[in-house]
């Protein structure tokens, strides 16, 4: 039997209140507030309830988006276990009136080779380790470590905008705490990586489990099974660093929307979907997609192909791609002078390495999509131009956006490395934006999307089969998604034998609210749908709700959260 390996990664200091009233099965957060008196959670600066927080002060709007966070946490997440979660404010760099780190999170411990480890020689991060054992691995020390940055209440970043404390995501032009929050938690659950990225090294030598569902697509293999020096460049392998993670993948459709994509049709030596950054202005990619034949542009004055003065190739121009090398003009001086001399959609190739760049400015009379790219993917472009390029631009209903073209999700894999965000994010190419990507977004809502089922291909919604390197791993424990819903939600069960099977909803006080119809199911898994209706089908309040599937003696049962 292998002996129980622990690592701190560091310093805890436990003083909790508990937040989410312990349910069935079903896991309690509790926070440690590290803050001293009169900061961060203890701020007595009086502030009016907003957004359904009922509370008066700083400090207590603080607590309470805390505990709303850990009650949709806790509504997910099966165990009886008490989750604690360390935190405090504290002024975080960098940060100015553009932009800034808005908070940080990650496991205190890991563990290996306990009792109920999914697989051996594998690091989980401490909550889902004691998940797994059922029981407190390491009592007394916290499993999740915190930090919020109190300069976005106190004017010195972000510029104008502060934290927004409401439960209603109504948060305008200032910070959805609560989306930050439930964000951060996500990474101390497991959502991240312990591989060091800047050299590629496993934490003592030993993959994690996250790392064991990371697959890159140029070399064909998982992190487990490559050396240092590929993993290290596999972390800025923009676009080909994936999740092969089955219940990811199975629900993306979910979540997603249709694919923004820039791809080389022909020839086949580059083709293949490139990259690409977006403009401020122009048209949206189009729907239907475009494909045209690309075309280099030639302005006669120095560098020719950058567009900084009239476009002297117009009759190779018209009605086709231009591609524009970035330079000492606007990019919106590049595309006016692509659209006049005819072009359907414009390229712009960096001049530097890097990704593609964001193109800012404004004008209204371009009309036609302009996209970036990068200087390697630009270069190879030129080097077949003589052969014929063809690109297509635009919307793919056939691929969801995020995703490769095996369906799987893609992460965070920019180069140069982000030291805190590269690998342990999903990628900014989703859409809409999901929870764990780098960035906030102001569409989010108290939905954990797709992380709940990266959850599940980890360990923490029940055994699987396999690491990520061999079979995909299934999730066999009952659950439902979305939680939290606002008006379907999907409860997915296992049966070990064929009978009938009633399916129960049940209110906070155990009050039964909706009985879905009974029905004859052979053994397997099965979803039942529920719209958050009760028996006189008006739309439940917002709320906790317990549900129950029985079926010739098995009970399986769980938590959801319904939303406005």
């Amino acid at each position: 039997m292998r002996s129980p390996l622990m690592i701190s990664l560091r310093a805890t200091i436990v003083a909790a209140c508990l937040f989410a009233a312990p349910a069935a099965d079903a896991a309690t957060f509790a926070l440690v507030n590290l803050d001293g008196p009169g900061e961060g959670f203890n701020d007595a600066t009086p502030a009016a309830p907003q957004g359904g927080n009922p509370g008066t002060t700083l400090g207590a709007q603080r607590l309470n988006v805390f505990e709303r966070a850990g009650a949709i946490w806790g509504a997910i997440l099966p165990g009886n276990s008490t989750i604690q979660v360390e935190a405090r404010f504290d002024p975080l760099t960098p940060c100015d009136a553009t932009g800034g780190v808005l908070g940080s999170a990650g496991a205190v411990t890991v563990a290996s080779d306990f009792t109920g480890a999914l697989v051996p020689d594998t690091w989980y991060s401490s909550a889902l380790a004691n998940r797994l054992a059922g029981t407190d691995l390491e009592p007394g020390t916290s499993d999740i470590s915190a930090r919020f940055n109190s300069s976005v209440d106190d004017g010195t970043c972000l510029g104008p905008a502060s934290w927004y404390y409401g439960y209603d995501h109504n948060e305008g032009s200032n910070v959805d705490l609560l989306a930050v929050v439930l964000h951060e938690i996500g990474h101390g659950l497991g959502f991240q990586t312990f591989a060091t990225l800047s050299n590629g090294s496993f934490l003592n030598n030993r993959p994690d489990v996250y790392a064991r569902h990371l697959f890159d697509r140029t070399l064909g293999l998982h992190w487990d099974q490559m050396n240092n020096a590929q993993r290290k460049a596999s972390a800025l392998r923009t676009g080909q660093l994936v999740w092969n993670g089955s219940s990811v993948t199975a629900n993306a459709s979910r979540f997603l929307g249709p694919a923004a994509t820039v791809r080389v049709d022909s020839p086949a030596a580059i083709a293949g979907e490139k990259d690409f950054g977006t403009a401020d202005f122009g048209a949206p990619l189009p729907d239907p997609p475009l494909q045209a034949a690309v075309v280099l542009v030639n302005d006669g004055v120095g560098t020719t192909s950058d567009a900084c003065e009239t476009i002297v190739n117009t009759a190779q121009v018209s009605g086709r791609i231009a591609l524009i090398d970035r330079g000492t003009c606007t990019f919106v001086d590049k595309a006016l002078r692509a659209q006049a001399a005819g072009a359907v959609a414009v390229i712009v190739g960096n001049n530097t390495t890097g990704p593609p760049p964001g193109m800012a400015g404004t004008d209204p009379t371009i009309t036609i999509p302009v996209v970036s790219m990068t200087q390697a993917d630009a270069t190879a472009i030129k080097g077949q131009l003589g052969v014929g390029v063809v690109a297509t631009i635009g919307i793919d209903a056939a691929h969801l956006a995020g995703t490769d073209p095996e369906g799987r999700l893609r992460l965070y894999a920019p180069d140069p490395l982000e030291q805190g965000s590269s690998v342990s994010h999903w990628d900014v190419s989703a859409a809409p934006d999901l929870l764990m990507e780098p960035f906030i977004s102001s569409v989010l809502t108290s939905s954990v999307d797709l992380t709940q089922y990266l959850f599940a291909d980890i360990g923490w919604l029940g055994n699987i089969s396999g690491a990520a390197s061999g079979p995909p791993p299934v999730a066999t424990r009952a659950y439902s998604a979305p939680n939290p819903f606002s008006r379907a939600t999907t409860i997915r069960f296992r049966l070990g034998h064929s009978g009938n099977t009633a399916v129960e909803i049940f209110d906070v006080n155990g009050a039964l609210v909706k009985r879905l119809p009974d029905s004859w199911r052979p053994a397997g898994p099965h979803s039942v749908d529920w719209d958050g209706r009760g028996a006189t089908g008006r739309l439940l309040p917002a709320g906790v709700y317990f549900w129950h599937v029985r079926s010739e003696g098995e009970l399986q049962k769980g938590r959801v959260v319904r939303v406005e």
